[in-house]
């Protein structure tokens, strides 16, 4: 008896170690200077400053993972006060699901001033967007590409978004 009991806690201690360890998430903050891809579940944990040009300052990198803004803000490099300055950069965005399936965005949080569209839902299935504001971008505050489908937007705030050349606005 004493032998089976050993091999059962032998055989519970194997699932124990065998089995994978539960997805931590990322924590950012600072300054992102090019594109930061996610691969895992992501959280905000101060501010962030973006200085990327020529494609999105945040792009998920796979599916069925979250960025959580909690509460910080996603600030481009554009100017506060004049926003687009008459220029928008279809290529310059917050951030881009980038074709990842199951994925989501969740405020509170702000994305702002950049030269694209602050959040783009990019040839994605099932994804979705709560509780975020967006100002001061110079195409959409949140826009879902046609070859995106089934994504939920709830709750959010869209100000002061689009400009002359390219006036998508809100959401």
């Amino acid at each position: 008896m004493r032998a089976r009991a050993m091999v059962v806690a032998a055989s519970a201690l194997s699932v124990m170690v065998l089995a994978p360890a539960p997805a931590s998430a990322e924590d950012i903050s600072g300054l992102i200077v090019r594109t930061l891809v996610l691969s895992e579940n992501t959280r905000l944990v101060g501010d962030v400053t973006c200085t990327v040009t020529g494609g999105p300052c945040i792009a998920f990198g796979a599916p069925n993972i979250v960025l959580l803004l909690n509460g910080f803000s996603i600030t481009g490099p554009n100017n506060p006060a004049t926003g687009c300055g008459g220029t928008s950069i279809g290529t310059d965005t917050g951030i881009s699901t980038n074709g990842q399936n199951n994925v989501g965005i969740r405020g509170p949080g702000i994305v702002q001033r950049f030269a694209g569209d602050g959040i783009l839902f990019m040839a994605s299935t099932r994804g979705w967007v709560q509780g975020v504001a967006t100002t001061t971008n110079c195409m959409s505050g949140i826009r879902i590409n046609p070859t995106s489908s089934q994504v939920s937007v709830e709750s959010n705030a869209s100000v002061r978004n689009g400009a002359a050349g390219a006036a998508c606005g809100g959401i």
